[in-house]
């Protein structure tokens, strides 16, 4: 029998799922099975920002990256998955995703000379645009970002040809991160080859620096 620990709170997720998210806010909320907690998974375009540590922020990235965002001393964090530097006001883009975390941040308390970020994706995964390396784009992208908003990186992992599935507590700031088996490589670089085409069709409307692996 399963401990009460280890049990899945319905009953919360529930409400979770419930919630009015707003717009470009994640709104999948499961059980983790591996790290026996409740989370919320982004996809790509969305956002999210929780105080503490008892709901894991996740996602899963190809060429896309993923910006967290933490202020330590208000117990608070945010993730965003974009897909491209720049091209309008949606999630997807860059820009906007990076306008959306800063916000909420603050909106929950953060203070902008706090913010540490910590970065990841960028893989060179998606082989129909090995003439243009989105994930190279993406990446040089948030490191300009970044420094021109004066915010320090802690930590990083990026590039390579891998895809990685990402994991931050939100409120103590600690990231993980998974390089995924070369078998998923494929699937995920389906996904968004699939994801970028439904795009064209549509108006764009830890407390320690070091990368964690699991």
């Amino acid at each position: 029998m399963s401990s009460p620990s280890s049990r899945p709170a319905p009953d919360r997720l529930a409400a979770l799922r419930a919630r009015a998210p707003r717009e470009y806010e994640a709104r999948h909320f499961y059980q983790d099975a591996a790290f026996k907690a409740e989370a919320v998974k982004l996809m790509p375009g969305e956002y999210f920002v929780h105080d503490g540590d008892d709901l894991l922020i996740t996602t899963v990235l190809g060429s896309c990256v993923a910006a967290c965002l933490i202020d330590k001393t208000a117990g608070l964090g945010g993730m965003n998955h974009f897909m491209l530097p720049d091209g309008g006001s949606a999630g997807r883009f860059g820009v906007y995703a990076m306008e959306l975390l800063i916000n909420e941040m603050m909106k929950r308390g953060a203070r902008r000379e706090r913010l540490q970020a910590k970065v990841f994706g960028g893989g060179h995964v998606m082989r129909n645009f090995s003439s243009i390396n989105i994930g190279e784009r993406n990446v040089e992208f948030i490191d300009q970002f970044l420094a021109s908003e004066r915010i320090p990186v802690v930590s990083r992992d990026v590039l390579d040809v891998c895809p990685r599935k990402v994991c931050l507590f939100p409120g103590s700031g600690r990231a993980l991160v998974k390089k995924l088996a070369p078998a998923q490589y494929e699937t995920i670089a389906s996904e968004e080859t699939a994801y970028r085409g439904r795009l064209v069709q549509q108006p764009a409307a830890s407390a320690s620096g070091s990368v964690e692996l699991f």
